[in-house]
């Protein structure tokens, strides 16, 4: 990979022995004959060319296990005797994660497994590469050496290089039983696992984001031709993207303009283009070029620890995939295409605007191979309602469009052409939460209201205007907190006055009358926006962000604040500021917004009829400092998320730590507390807004805990309110009070066995 001064720090001998290959490989494949010979003519070699002792091919079979076709350096009796179990051994490993294996010892390795009909225990250095082709694996390709050493990035690639000719030739039906294999490899289930980014189950069938488009030849007949193609392809890619830099937002300065920059420099690197023209010198057709070169360099780029190297991923592979639909005539799919009924969305990145260009009646699951729960899509796919799985490594390959596949978001588990049984067993679990979801749309229109008469408000959490449709469908009271944030992050400018007037006015009509609390910007840290430029920071959710960033950036609070008001016209207009740290913060945002509310008489426009501006407890500082905070905030919600990992210093999206902590233990049960104690004693409404709102059994808690408003996503109203229309809040007040006094170690526990006596709905 080039560097950032545009030099390649490889030499180019890479590119000699790739040529050596590709020449001979071609004259190999040419010769007529049955498939043993040639095969053992390839790891001859393979095995001289790359001064290895052993070279051998592996083929996998229907059953997913491999044999030994071909060796140089093994014993020969070994070949078509030596048979490896599914998962068995480095070759096993290879074939099952698709990726290569480099080991000086291979016998120190775990996953070594030894073979004594082969003869192999004498050698230590090992390297073996997956035989690919359209995302299946065919077989392994290796070598091996008796001294110890790793091999180098240009052998891992020569080796990789020689891979995908062999799978065009195993492919091609020459060799007895590879295509059965194919077919079965290509039918076989899978389980992808990754991380759950937006709860719930979905089946449905595999509609991938972006096609790949799948190289038919790999072999030149003529390379002069195909660097002719190649040349064409790469000046027509460079016109567009020129094109592209000319027209509308980006004739503007700013950094989106800037991030298009490093974009269009990408596709000019002079050491991505070299080794293009490089591939083709070898021997490759201009599409095998590109592939080949975009798996190396994609290998490369996962390896560096620079975020700015990891960051130019997705230009890498954006930029191959033009190229290649450049070179194969084939248009990019667009979202507003015809879409199955039950789509199952496949992406290996994906933006939030893509997400909503999709038909949301026809989207049942969203599956990314890259982005976290704390990304841009995965904030979208849990606004609109939809099951997502992100972190879900390699399932751009392991599937084809029109694949059976369930998401199962709760556990993290992608099911791919799924077992007859495995599908049942979904089809019972889905048709008996749909079972549940009837019942809890009869309870749409009854109030929540427990056993002894206590109401409690239940609200949703929005950011979007395809949000405001759950109001209704959930019977809740109202938008307990509405993320403003949604519209910047999904927009490729910065929203003017009057869009976000526009905006605003259309929620506060869509509300109906019903209360909408308004966030002001949350952004930093995660949440970035593409045109205001983001500082480096080593801890970003503690660092520059929310009203941090609004108090030092006044202009742009101050204009969100200005489409508030006007957007409420003489109703009523609730804001709510989030990370507030210091009493000194709501007041400075206070202040803020009485300046602009003087704007506006002053210029004789209509007012709110009332302005109430509330703290988002976030920040446990804020535990010591209550009384303060309470008289000088109309209202507080408790961002229980961020409150309580700041609590337990946790990363909740850090999976090593994530669970480390319990939203039901004693310490985050006494901090909620303490805040609304505080809250009734002042008479100041409170509200908790995060995550554990929505889940029955830590509503319970709340409840118990003395909050009488929650706020959550939409699919949770109905579960909790059938869980408070069966709860008697007295007996929960003595019952966690009691737990509280007597230092219960599992309090989850406890409230469990509690519900389960009261046969309170869970």
């Amino acid at each position: 990979m080039q560097s950032r001064h545009g030099e390649d720090p490889r030499s180019t001998t890479s590119g000699v022995a790739l040529r050596a290959i590709m020449r001979r490989l071609r004259s190999i494949m040419a010769k007529p004959g049955s498939d043993q010979p040639l095969l053992d003519e390839i790891v001859r070699l393979v095995a001289g060319l790359m001064v290895a002792e052993v070279c051998s091919i592996y083929v996998r079979r229907q059953d997913g296990s491999l044999e030994l076709f071909a060796t140089e350096g093994l014993n020969p009796s070994a070949v078509h005797n030596t048979h490896l179990k599914r998962g068995e051994g480095l070759v096993g490993l290879i074939a099952e994660r698709a990726e290569p294996v480099n080991l000086p010892e291979a016998q120190s390795h775990p996953a070594f497994s030894y073979r004594p009909e082969t003869g192999e225990e004498v050698y230590h250095s090992f390297l073996g590469v997956p035989i690919l082709r359209a995302g299946q694996v065919l077989g392994v390709l290796t070598v091996q050496n008796k001294t110890p050493k790793v091999y180098s990035d240009d052998e891992v690639e020569a080796l990789e290089s020689t891979a995908m000719v062999l799978a065009e030739h195993l492919v091609s039906g020459s060799v007895q039983g590879i295509g059965a294999a194919g077919e079965y490899s290509r039918s076989v289930s899978h389980c992808v696992r990754g991380q759950p980014i937006s709860e719930g189950i979905a089946l449905g069938h595999v509609v991938l984001h972006e096609p790949r488009v799948v190289v038919a030849r790999l072999l030149a007949d003529d390379p002069d031709v195909e660097m002719q193609r190649l040349t064409a392809a790469i000046n027509d890619l460079k016109g567009t993207l020129d094109s592209l830099f000319d027209e509308g937002e980006l004739q503007r300065a700013g950094e989106h303009r800037d991030v298009f920059e490093a974009y269009r420099m990408f596709a000019n690197d002079r050491g991505w283009l070299r080794r293009l023209n490089e591939a083709v010198a070898a021997g490759m057709t201009a599409e095998a070029a590109v592939e080949r070169v975009q798996n190396d360099t994609r290998a490369r780029m996962l390896k560096q620890t620079d975020p700015y190297w990891r960051e130019r991923l997705r230009d890498l592979d954006d930029l191959s995939d033009r190229l290649l639909r450049i070179l194969t005539g084939r248009a990019s799919t667009s979202a507003t295409e015809d879409l199955p009924l039950d789509t199952i969305l496949v992406a290996r990145s994906m933006g939030p605007a893509e997400l909503l260009d999709y038909d949301r009646t026809r989207l049942r699951g969203l599956v990314i191979e890259e982005g976290g729960s704390q990304s841009h899509v995965a904030i979208v796919a849990r606004a609109i309602g939809i099951p997502a799985i992100g972190a879900a490594r390699g399932v751009v390959e392991r599937v084809d469009p029109g694949n059976a596949a369930i998401v199962d978001a709760d556990s993290g588990e992608v099911h791919i052409r799924p077992s007859p049984e495995v599908a049942n067993a979904y089809t019972d679990k889905v048709q008996y939460l749909a079972r549940r979801q009837e019942q809890y749309r009869a309870l749409r229109t009854k109030p929540a209201i427990t056993r002894d008469g206590v109401r409690v408000a239940l609200q949703i959490n929005a950011g979007l205007q395809v949000d405001m449709a759950h109001l209704a469908e959930s019977g809740a009271d109202g938008i307990g907190l509405f993320r403003t944030e949604l519209q910047f992050m999904i927009a490729s400018t910065f929203p003017r006055l009057d869009r976000q007037t526009k905006s605003y006015r259309t929620i506060i009509d869509d509300a109906g009358g019903r209360p909408v609390v308004f966030r002001t910007l949350d952004i930093g840290g995660d949440k970035v926006l593409p045109y205001i430029k983001q500082i480096q920071e080593q801890n970003p959710a503690l660092g520059w962000r929310a009203v941090r960033m609004s108090l030092d950036r006044p202009a742009l609070f101050r204009t969100q604040i200005r489409a508030l008001l006007r957007a409420s016209g003489r109703g009523e207009l609730r804001i709510l500021v989030p990370m507030v740290a210091t009493i000194a913060e709501l007041e400075q945002a206070r202040a803020l917004v009485e300046r602009e509310r003087q704007l506006l008489h002053k210029r004789g426009l209509p007012e709110p009829a009332s302005i109430t501006v509330g703290a988002m407890i976030e920040v446990p500082a804020l535990l010591y400092d209550l009384d303060r905070l309470l008289s000088v905030s109309d209202f507080i919600s408790v961002g229980s998320n961020d409150l309580l990992q700041f609590l337990f210093a946790a990363d909740r999206t850090n999976e090593r730590v994530a669970n480390r902590y319990d939203p039901l233990s004693a310490p985050a049960l006494r901090a909620l507390g303490s805040i609304v104690e505080h809250a009734q004693r002042k008479g100041v409404p409170v509200t908790v807004c995060g995550e554990m709102s929505g889940r029955p059994l830590e509503a319970m808690a709340l409840i118990a805990l003395g909050y009488r408003s929650l706020s959550m996503a939409p699919a949770a109203v109905g579960p909790v309110k059938a869980m408070i229309r069966s709860l008697d809040v007295e007996k929960a007040q003595r019952h966690l009070r009691s737990l509280l006094d007597a230092g219960k170690s599992d309090i989850r526990a406890e409230l469990l066995r509690f519900a389960r006596a009261g046969q309170i709905e869970l």
